[in-house]
């Protein structure tokens, strides 16, 4: 076993909270190891670390770094950190101070993986889909998988499984350069888009990022589709929703509705069978195909993998219908970069066509928007104006910021400004408890509600119904 993962290690992270870290957190709780964090929000993910065992303070102080020294006196302790954590914070600061072993949570992640064989799934977008769906068909297929994931996987209830198994999923994430430290037995390219700005100064860095993943990767398995993974990439095994021709897992779409998708699945050219799978979306099924294709490549039977795909859910916060208000129908989803837009507002579109041909009353599809650090707005404002502009009604809210500075004045009234010179049914709205004050007159009955965000633009359900 690694050095730094012995049972006498002690384990504390700096924002605990963040599904990434929190997922980690758990996995070493899992593993016997002792562990304490910090986080200044309480959340679901804190509470179940707590259940677990874990000490969780709600401040960020340097007393309470003090305080694990002096209780885990007898053991190494790793202090955690993920990029979202600040120079400025306290208890890095006092870390650094008392020069404390400081190590980022991929760091972390990547040792755990060495336990397994490791399906690392990478890309620009469409990772924790991707990550639940091969999750959910390893674990259903093979009683033998364990998942660290970006997301909450209905299968678990969890951002983590981590038991003494063969298999570990794994979603790594690319935003911060430190995809560069995992090691896979198999790696898996969704796709490659220019994002994360704040890091990246243009899309060759993001690819060079992702060149370094594959080198790590025993066997890489890639989207063809995507023309920036085609033309930067080779690979024998690669997935295809588009063509069955030289592509070694193919799924084609024969029929697309808003409650299932049925195609016919080929391998190496060669058609094997028809599939339905309950999930809509054309961006969706390339990531059931890559969870597909990912489990043939680790040898699981296509007829298990066929009797067990009706149980694939998408993970939370992607698509997820939270309920409906007066004949209003309400759905979360992560979506904040413009393509990610374009993908949630096309499948918005299918569930209302579908909608409009069974009922008398013509439905609208609202869009209510949170973006997601100044650095983006800026960089792709008329990007998102473009995608934004295709719904019927947008209100963009306040920019959620990310802990980033906002040096050059950044408001999300650059975006809708540019969404009026296309579709003059938009408004900047301040906030989520402005936009429940004025629910009844913003939207209306038969409304499909799309509220897309990374931030904390998921409360607004609670805040409708008078949470905080």
């Amino acid at each position: 076993m690694n050095k730094e993962l012995i049972p006498k290690n002690h384990f504390h992270f700096i924002g605990v909270g963040g599904i990434g870290m929190s997922a980690v957190a758990m996995g070493l709780l899992k593993k016997g190891f002792s562990v304490s964090g910090s986080d200044l929000v309480k959340n679901n993910e804190t509470k179940k670390l707590e259940k677990l065992g874990a000490i969780i303070f709600n401040s960020q102080i340097g007393q309470n770094i003090e305080f694990v020294t002096s209780k885990f006196n007898n053991k190494l302790i790793n202090f955690v950190v993920s990029t979202a954590i600040k120079p400025d914070n306290e208890e890095l600061m006092y870390c650094k101070e008392k020069n404390l072993p400081v190590k980022h949570r991929s760091e972390i992640l990547a040792l755990l993986m060495q336990s397994y064989t490791s399906l690392a799934v990478a890309g620009s977008h469409g990772k924790t889909s991707t990550s639940t769906f091969l999750s959910t068909l390893l674990e259903l297929c093979t009683h033998n998988s364990s998942s660290i994931t970006g997301g909450i996987i209905p299968i678990y209830n969890s951002n983590c499984h981590l038991e003494n198994t063969k298999f570990l999923v794994a979603e790594v994430d690319e935003s911060d350069g430190t995809i560069i430290r995992y090691k896979s037995d198999f790696g898996i390219i969704n796709n490659i888009d220019f994002d994360h700005c704040d890091h990246f100064s243009d899309l060759e860095e993001v690819i060079s990022s992702f060149k370094d993943f594959a080198k790590n990767s025993k066997k890489l398995l890639i989207n063809f589709d995507c023309e920036i993974t085609r033309n930067n990439f080779y690979s024998e095994s690669k997935w295809s929703n588009t063509t069955p021709i030289n592509i070694s897992y193919a799924l084609i779409p024969t029929e697309i509705n808003k409650s299932h998708t049925i195609g016919k699945y080929f391998e190496n050219g060669n058609f094997i069978s028809s599939i339905n799978i309950p999930i809509p979306g054309l961006h969706n099924l390339s990531n059931i195909t890559a969870a597909i294709a990912a489990s043939r490549m680790i040898g699981i039977d296509f007829l298990e993998i066929k009797k067990n795909i009706k149980y694939l859910k998408l993970p939370k916060k992607r698509f997820e219908f939270r309920g409906q208000i007066d004949e209003r129908h309400f759905y979360d989803d992560y979506a904040h970069h413009p393509n990610e837009i374009k993908e949630t507002i096309k499948l918005g579109r299918l569930f209302i066509k579908q909608k409009n041909n069974n009922e008398f009353h013509k439905s609208r599809l609202v869009a209510i928007f949170q973006p997601h650090r100044y650095s983006r707005v800026k960089q792709f404002a008329k990007e998102f104006a473009e995608e934004l502009s295709k719904a019927d009604v947008i209100y963009v809210t306040t920019i959620y910021a990310a802990g980033e500075g906002n040096v050059d004045k950044i408001t999300s009234e650059i975006i809708t400004d540019l969404i009026c010179e296309q579709n003059k049914n938009v408004r900047y709205i301040n906030n989520y408890h402005e936009i429940s004050k004025n629910f009844y007159e913003l939207t209306q009955k038969g409304d499909l509600i799309l509220n897309m965000g990374a931030g904390d633009c998921h409360n607004f359900w609670s805040i409708l119904h008078g949470g905080n």
